[in-house]
């Protein structure tokens, strides 16, 4: 049986791969932060009873700042293989905590890797670092491929880039079998809240239920590669089965607006949408009843803006046989399906008497 470590467990990537391990048979451990509160929603229905011997998932408790507990997991654990997918991944909310997103998404590369060399694990242990379709914000090429240059334009791109050269450094410095997931957005009914896919679709649900009134967006312009998570996370397994490491972009090959995403998610629950303005005075209206449903916030442009990423995954399809399977339709349609399921509930209690908590707003 194979172990697995993998960071940032209790994420949206870290619970779709947690499950695709346990159904290869790993053992899979996941180390997460401590916290007062539950924050293993995404993987509860993985988890077994510490008791139960057949358990195939195990939790450890761990921060990407604390390089006396990275080594000492991996001295207890000694996996054949590490995902490091933790990390502060929120664009906008680096440009408030930059040290701690450095620290954490650039240093916290470098302490994984100085625990595989200090314990002499270099032929036994085989790294996944995740990397991002931010490295190449402001974008040098159309589409982006491994060989495109990076020119980073956040902090959480400037502390991934940190995180990407160094896991080449170890590759080629001590012999490390160290690879560089390069994926573009892939998102998924698991989505944080406050990243703005799900922005989107959780907002959709809520006024089409009568719940919510509008929804406040920023850059309507920006466009993205959209993939499902699902798919994306058997691309990180495909990395660290191959004979030798490298780095590979994975992404659908297809840029959508935000504009669109907002579209499509409406469409979906049947409310037609059309636009009238421009930058931050646009709207989105239903022209049916000509109530605006969509305005713009300039709280929720970035200080640098990236305006367009587009990935070529031919790389990845050749070497590692990895397609997407999900499509941009399938997967705005996923998310605002489960988004209504998620809200429906808050029907149910309103209708009952309780008070329903107000839509969240984020710093997306």
């Amino acid at each position: 049986m194979k172990k697995a470590l993998i960071t940032g467990i209790t994420g949206q990537d870290g619970a779709y791969l947690s499950k695709f391990l346990l159904d290869k048979g790993y053992e899979v451990h996941g180390m997460k932060r401590r916290s007062s509160l539950f924050n293993t929603g995404r993987i509860d229905h993985l988890f077994r009873d510490p008791h139960d011997e057949k358990r195939g998932l195990i939790l450890h408790y761990g921060d990407l700042t604390d390089s006396s507990n990275i080594v000492r997991l991996l001295q207890e654990i000694k996996p054949d293989e590490i995902y490091n997918l933790a990390a502060q991944s929120h664009v906008k909310v680096s440009f408030e905590t930059p040290e701690y997103t450095a620290n954490g998404d650039g240093l916290g590369v470098l302490r994984i890797l100085e625990a595989i060399r200090i314990l002499g694990l270099e032929k036994t242990t085989r790294f996944y670092q995740a990397s991002t379709s931010e490295l190449f914000g402001k974008v040098q090429e159309i589409p982006q491929r491994e060989t495109t240059p990076f020119y980073p334009r956040s902090p959480y791109a400037a502390a991934k880039l940190y995180g990407y050269w160094i896991t080449v450094n170890y590759r080629e410095a001590y012999g490390i079998y160290g690879c560089n997931g390069i994926l573009f957005n892939h998102e998924s009914p698991l989505r944080g809240e406050t990243f703005v896919t799900r922005k989107i679709t959780r907002a959709v649900a809520r006024i089409s239920l009568g719940l919510q009134d509008k929804l406040y967006l920023g850059n309507m312009d920006a466009k993205r590669d959209w993939g499902h998570a699902r798919d994306y996370v058997e691309a990180m397994w495909l990395m660290l089965q191959q004979e030798t490491p490298d780095d590979f972009v994975i992404a659908t090959g297809e840029t959508h607006s935000v504009r669109e995403f907002v579209e499509l998610s409406f469409k979906e629950v049947g409310i037609p949408m059309e636009w009238r303005g421009t930058g931050v005075d646009e709207v989105g209206f239903d022209p049916s009843t000509g109530k605006i449903l969509v305005e713009v916030d300039p709280r929720y442009f970035r200080p640098t803006e990236v305006e367009l990423l587009l990935g070529d995954p031919a790389k990845a399809r050749e070497v590692l046989g990895w397609e997407r399977k999900t499509s941009f339709t399938e997967l705005v349609r996923e998310m605002v399906s489960h988004d209504l399921e998620l809200f429906k509930k808050d029907i149910l209690c309103r209708d009952a008497g309780y008070t329903i908590c107000p839509a969240i707003e984020d710093l997306s």
